[in-house]
């Protein structure tokens, strides 16, 4: 073999290695890898809109999804142990599931009375056959034919295991340019009933906004350590964008019109829906607006029973208004509905002749909460300032998470996860 070919076959092989290790490292987020697959909710709790976090002990986790094939398939499920920065830890299945590895979906029902046909799915954990016995991250991975390389989906979730307290306080930032556009966050762990020996090294904190992992803040050591409280009031570091309260629209009914609906339709096959047009609302006044939830979603027929199966499927129609198009930069459409990422899929198209960006979409009957994201060429950074700026008055979901990893330890244990409410 000559010195070209030689290099042409290192260089092959190490582009197969490096798309082998994107693609495992695409598995440890929320994901969804089969075009049929719509509408993935996981959530602990009774409703869909709590966070997927679950106390060791009594928690109970939900996933929930359709199948747009509106057939039946075998469909298994697995957990895999994380760490605190969604790698997967050194621990064995057995150390942290009790009862089988893989288990197979049985619960499912057809859709009826839609006219748009699917099958849905539907999971608790714990349950008979498989339970996590184990604080800390988790990865809920979803599968063909019992075949784990034929990933459907991905969920990340948590179970806490409590052992400390924490307490907080959201404060005016000090930083002059950011006092009216953004939320600080001090706080105090408070560990008496838990020896932390090294808590610089031992402790890993997390605080997160309406529970993004895509602008988490990480890497947090306390300022310094009295007794047996950890203290981190940083200035102008625990530091989020106020945002404002997310855009909202009905999509519930396909009867009448709801709120911020401009029109709907359907020719026999399938439902349309016209969002209202959207505005820039970067120099607007801030106004609070009741029906935020975060950016989340609810699945809602607001004329039938079973919101799962009865709930139809509608083509929707969003619009951004604007005078020409952005420089330098995409606007996509952005919240819960799209698993808090940047999507091809939700990538608005600027048409001149409407005067503004265009999006059509498959959304499930239900009420929205969404936000428009600019995303700069080059760059990967999630920007919703561009389009609604930064406001301290405005609602936002807090949650700080800490993880406990001794000397010796194999795994991050999450021993506390504290949430509260800006407005509290």
């Amino acid at each position: 073999m000559n010195v070209s070919k030689l290099f042409l076959a290192i260089f092959l092989i190490l582009c197969c290695a490096y798309a082998t290790a994107q693609n495992e490292k695409n598995l440890y987020t929320d994901g969804i890898y089969k075009d049929n697959i719509r509408t993935v909710r996981c959530y602990a709790g009774q409703y869909s809109i709590d966070y997927p976090i679950v106390e060791l002990a009594s928690g109970r986790l939900t996933l929930a999804f359709d199948d747009m094939d509106a057939d039946v398939k075998d469909y298994y499920y697995t957990i895999t142990h994380c760490n605190a920065d969604w790698t997967p830890s050194i621990l064995s299945t057995m150390e942290y599931i009790d009862g089988f590895e893989t288990e197979e979906i049985l619960d499912y029902e057809y859709s009826f009375g839609t006219l748009v046909d699917y099958t849905h799915y539907r999971l608790t954990l714990p349950n008979d056959n498989m339970s996590f016995t184990k604080s800390g991250n988790y990865i809920l991975k979803v599968f063909l034919d019992n075949d784990q390389e034929d990933i459907v989906l991905t969920r990340r979730f948590m179970v806490v295991d409590s052992q400390i307290s924490i307490k907080f306080d959201l404060v005016i930032p000090n930083s002059v340019r950011k006092r009216r556009t953004h939320h600080e966050i001090d706080f105090i762990i408070n560990h008496n009933s838990t020896d932390i020996r090294a808590p610089r090294e031992d402790i890993k904190v997390v605080v997160m906004q309406n529970g993004r992992w895509d602008n988490a803040i990480t890497g947090l050591k306390p300022i310094f350590v009295r007794g047996k409280e950890l203290v981190y009031d940083y200035q102008d570091k625990i530091v989020f964008p106020a945002g404002r309260e997310y855009r909202f629209v009905d999509l519930s009914s396909t009867r009448i019109r709801g709120d911020y609906v401009s029109s709907l339709e359907d020719d026999g096959e399938m439902h349309y829906m016209h969002v209202m047009p959207d505005k820039n609302l970067q120099r607007v006044a801030h106004i609070f607006e009741e029906a935020d939830i975060n950016g989340k979603y609810i699945i809602s027929n607001a004329h039938e029973r079973n919101d799962n199966l009865e709930a139809d499927y509608i083509t929707t129609f969003f619009k951004f208004v604007s005078e020409e198009e952005y420089p330098n930069g995409s606007l996509y459409l952005f919240g819960e509905l799209t698993d808090w990422q940047i999507k091809d899929e939700f990538e608005m198209s600027y048409v001149p002749a409407e005067g503004g960006y265009m999006l059509k979409t498959l959304l499930k009957q239900g009420i929205y909460n969404y936000a428009y994201a600019f995303v700069e060429d080059g760059t990967t950074n999630i920007d919703q300032s561009y389009t609604d700026g930064n406001w301290f008055q405005t609602e936002n979901h807090y949650q700080i998470l800490v993880y406990y990893s001794p000397f010796g330890a194999r795994y991050d244990q999450l021993i506390n996860v504290t949430a509260f409410n800006s407005l509290w």
